[in-house]
């Protein structure tokens, strides 16, 4: 297979927006809010441009107190994002329980797959490090956000705790599960596709997949298992009082 990966040019670049001005005539026609679609278009060109330049510096540095630093900045982002559907006060107390379950569940994960599975030396070569974090954290920070609108709704129904977090930690399950179903069959996920294009051979770059997906799976259960551990005080606390304040 051929090992190099195309360059792409600003020209072929511009070619895979002909679909997209295609498809933002549709959204005029049909008298929908082409303004978002295109601000929205807009804002990706922009910040995958800008993400590439930022990443560019980061990948040539040899600096594991500036990697560790990007790592912590992107579980709190991670897990402020997970609680954004929670009242400000509630988002709050729920916060420094959602950094330690993206923390430690998505950390643990982390540190496997780079120090095992992988042998990344050293282990802040920022080229993996930083796009393994970016899934695994994201993977958490969905599993919690599903996690904590779930557990509360139930709360609010006046289930019990215990039942409240077996329906919260199924529903974190579903996409992930879903997408275990899936891969290989009703899709070949991204990472994969991309090694393939850039020359790799489809059986490594299966076995890249089977690593990323065991390390979704992971990070999405053990940081919403803990994060159902650790916040279960707090939000009987929550509800107790919200039932209180009520006339």
């Amino acid at each position: 297979m051929n090992d190099t990966l195309k360059i792409i040019s600003l020209v072929d670049l511009s070619v895979a927006f002909i679909p997209v001005i295609i498809a933002l005539g549709f959204i005029y026609l049909w008298s929908l809010n082409v303004k978002q679609a295109s601000y929205a278009l807009a804002r990706m060109l922009v910040q995958l441009l800008l993400i590439g330049y930022v990443l560019s510096y980061i990948f040539y540095s040899d600096n594991a107190w500036l990697i560790t630093s990007i790592l912590l900045a992107m579980i709190s982002v991670s897990c402020w994002i997970a609680l954004r559907t929670l009242p400000s006060q509630h988002r709050l107390k729920l916060f420094k329980h959602g950094f330690i379950a993206i923390l430690v569940g998505g950390g643990f994960t982390l540190l496997i797959i780079s120090q095992g599975a992988l042998s990344l030396t050293p282990w802040y070569k920022a080229q993996i490090i930083i796009p393994l974090g970016g899934m695994i954290f994201a993977t958490a920070m969905n599993s919690i956000s599903l996690c904590a609108e779930r557990i509360f709704s139930e709360l609010n129904n006046n289930k019990s705790y215990k039942i409240a977090r077996q329906q919260a930690l199924n529903a974190a399950t579903i996409p992930v599960i879903n997408s275990l179903f899936a891969v290989g069959l009703v899709s070949i996920p991204g990472m994969m596709t991309g090694q393939i294009l850039s020359g790799v051979s489809p059986l490594i770059a299966a076995r890249y997949q089977i690593i990323v997906m065991c390390m979704i799976f992971a990070s999405a259960i053990l940081s919403a298992v803990i994060f159902l551990l650790l916040s279960e005080t707090t939000m009987k606390e929550i509800i107790k009082y919200k039932t209180n304040s009520q006339p």
